[in-house]
């Protein structure tokens, strides 16, 4: 099978990519630096040609409001058009647990129309949903940061790690397309500003978390379920709890 990982030489489509060659796939990394480029159409078409499969997992490089709506609804239209000339059996696209609950958040109401672009595409899809990934939780703490203090919200996450969602987005992509959402979270539910506390006290971070119901994330306000899988969703789970992700994971992080 060929197979596209639109951001391939990202966190989780390097690792996407790895899998997936590793179970016999012809896969392609795809990224501006290989050619690739899905906001100028660079290189698309000579990438897609024969492609069986599209994993896109490619982010914005920019979260301010405008910047990241552009980037999804162009990206996302050039890349679909892009494979319905080809023939492309399968989009899957990696998006975030959460999206339709959290529409305050400039971001996630660009995630939401990338959704909506697919949906309509007529292209057989499968979106991953994912809660927050463990490796994301620096960049966390920076946005809330306050001088000395980070203010964070104590509501309920299920963080996942990055080999995880990795696993599940391979899994999903040599599978049957779903036409529909997949959920994927880490097996353990936690408290927002709980863990932080726990991650910085880990990196010898001297630092002070806040727990406060008022703290925005990423704009938007949250409850005990705006990060976690909906009722009724049956999610993935990974093996991989923040104790052995602390424990292995490279030390840049």
């Amino acid at each position: 099978m060929k197979i596209v990982v639109i951001g391939g030489t990202g966190l989780i489509g390097s690792k996407t990519v790895e899998r997936l060659r590793q179970e016999g796939h012809e896969v392609i990394a795809a990224s501006p630096a290989s050619g690739v480029n899905t906001i100028t159409g660079e290189g698309l078409s000579e990438a897609l040609q024969g492609t069986d499969v599209v994993i896109d997992v490619a982010n914005s490089p920019s979260f301010e409001d405008n910047a990241v709506m552009e980037f999804f609804k162009t990206s996302g239209s050039n890349l679909l058009s892009a494979e319905e000339k080809a023939g492309v059996k399968h989009h899957i696209a990696l998006s975030v647990v959460g999206t339709e609950r959290l529409q305050e958040s400039g971001y996630f109401r660009a995630k939401a129309a990338q959704e909506d672009l697919i949906k309509k595409s007529g292209i057989p899809y499968s979106i991953v949903h994912s809660t927050q990934f463990f490796e994301f939780l620096g960049g966390i703490v920076a946005s809330a940061a306050q001088g000395e203090n980070i203010h964070l919200s104590p509501a309920a996450i299920q963080p996942i790690a990055s080999d995880d969602v990795a696993a599940a987005v391979a899994d999903v992509a040599t599978g049957k397309p779903v036409n529909g959402t997949v959920e994927i979270a880490g097996p353990e539910k936690v408290s927002l500003s709980a863990l932080a506390a726990r991650y910085l006290s880990e990196v010898n971070d001297s630092r002070t978390v806040i727990s406060d119901v008022n703290a925005r994330y990423f704009g938007a306000m949250l409850n005990d379920q705006s990060l976690v899988p909906g009722p009724g969703a049956q999610p993935r789970i990974g093996k991989t709890d923040f104790a052995t992700w602390f424990a292995t994971r490279p030390a840049k992080q």
